[in-house]
């Protein structure tokens, strides 16, 4: 029998397998709440006055549920780049195009 040998993850590797596995977590975690806020406003009939309209709380809480869902499958396509073997970190990532500074 033979095991199967796993290479050693870097200590950067490691840093990116916590960071991602946190960020499911959250959008999990944003998920669930705005399920549970949802079926809570439809038990105890919670609305919120907007412009002088009452909206129900359900609609709140769909609105939650359905970020953290989207937010879910955004980690899934960030884990995938993330991943790559030529991924790093480059402030350049965040400057801004020069589209946005002829403007």
């Amino acid at each position: 029998m033979s095991k199967q040998i796993t290479p050693k993850l870097k200590a950067a590797d490691t840093k990116k397998v916590i960071i991602v596995f946190l960020l499911f977590l959250m959008s999990i975690a944003i998920f669930l709440l705005g399920s549970f806020f949802s079926v809570y406003s439809l038990i105890e009939h919670i609305s919120f006055k907007v412009l002088n309209t009452n909206v129900p709380g359900v609609i709140f809480g769909l609105a939650v549920a359905y970020l953290g869902f989207r937010y879910f499958f955004s980690v899934r396509k960030l884990r995938k780049e993330i991943y790559t073997p030529d991924a790093k970190f480059s402030w350049s990532n965040f400057k801004k195009s020069n589209v946005a500074k002829s403007r």
